[in-house]
């Protein structure tokens, strides 16, 4: 039984990202949910959300992963990642350029089957890991917060995927 539970949470934490990066900002991890993006007939990624026990609450540690089955710049990535913040109601056009130019420099060019992951501290900052390479850190509980509400929050642009990812539907 141990055998099997073993292999089964190393194939789910093997799916986003390294055990240990993961390991280091939450205790127990464990998935919460995963979904995948598709935009009319391209998969864009999918999506894991880990936490502690695998019980998600937005103001304790947590993982999101992505495993893109395409290609993309880091550029697009983050100028992406700024349109969903607007479309979720953020206004502050000051600080939305200082994102963006913190995530250009965070955000690596991603190839197939490659992961990025966001890993959120007790301390709400934000933890990034390209595969199991930490490529950067924004210590910011604002940007973090709005960051992950792009997949987490009610007001998402992906309902369906937010839900599969609270582990809510399947």
């Amino acid at each position: 039984m141990q055998i099997l539970y073993g292999l089964f949470l190393i194939k789910a934490l093997m799916f986003s990202t390294s055990a240990v990066a993961v390991s280091t900002y939450i205790e127990n991890p464990k998935p919460v949910g995963e979904a995948r993006l598709e935009v009319m007939f391209w998969d864009i990624y999918d999506a894991k959300l880990i936490a502690a026990d695998g019980n998600f609450h937005p103001q304790k540690p947590f993982a999101l992963s992505l495993t893109y089955l395409r290609e993309f710049e880091g550029k697009n990535i983050a100028s992406r990642s700024i349109d969903e913040m607007r479309d979720q109601g953020m206004r502050d056009e000051v600080k939305l350029a200082k994102w963006f130019e913190k995530m250009q420099q965070v955000f690596p060019n991603v190839d197939e089957g490659q992961t990025l992951t966001g890993v959120v501290d007790d301390k709400q900052h934000s933890h990034f890991y390209f595969n199991d390479s930490k490529v950067g850190t924004i210590e910011d509980p604002e940007f973090t917060q709005w960051f992950f509400n792009i997949w987490l929050s009610e007001n998402t642009s992906q309902p369906k995927m937010r839900e599969k990812l609270l582990g809510v539907s399947n």
